[in-house]
Order: C-alpha cells, then sequence, then structure tokens
C-alpha cells in the first residue's frame, strides 16, 4: 500500500496542472450538485488540496 501513495504522490508532483485542473472539476460538480449552497466550503477545500498537490496550485 505504502508504494502505491508513494506512486500518487510521485504522479500529483510530475501532473500538476492535470491533478489542479480535476479538482476545479471535482469542486465544480460538488457546487452544481449541492446547488451551490455550501459554495465557500467547496472553493476553500478545493485551494487547500490544490496547495498539498504537486508544486501547488497552478490555477490562477
Amino acid at each position: 500500500m505504502n508504494d502505491f501513495l508513494n506512486r500518487a504522490k510521485d504522479f500529483a508532483d510530475q501532473h500538476d496542472e492535470q491533478v489542479d485542473k480535476g479538482l476545479d472539476r471535482a469542486g465544480e460538480e460538488a457546487d452544481k450538485r449541492t446547488g451551490g449552497k455550501y459554495d465557500e466550503h467547496i472553493d476553500k477545500g478545493v485551494d487547500f488540496a490544490q496547495q498539498r498537490t504537486g508544486e501547488g496550485d497552478t490555477q490562477q
């Protein structure tokens, strides 16, 4: 299991822009499914996750 996590981290480090785009899409879908009710919380979570993956948030 540890090997899998290391490979996933390496992938995220190497493909930060794609990971950030995926997180943005997931946030947009969550906003859509909740009718925007938790928009602030979702945006905060997406930003936090983007900062923790790869080299940080590449989406400006």
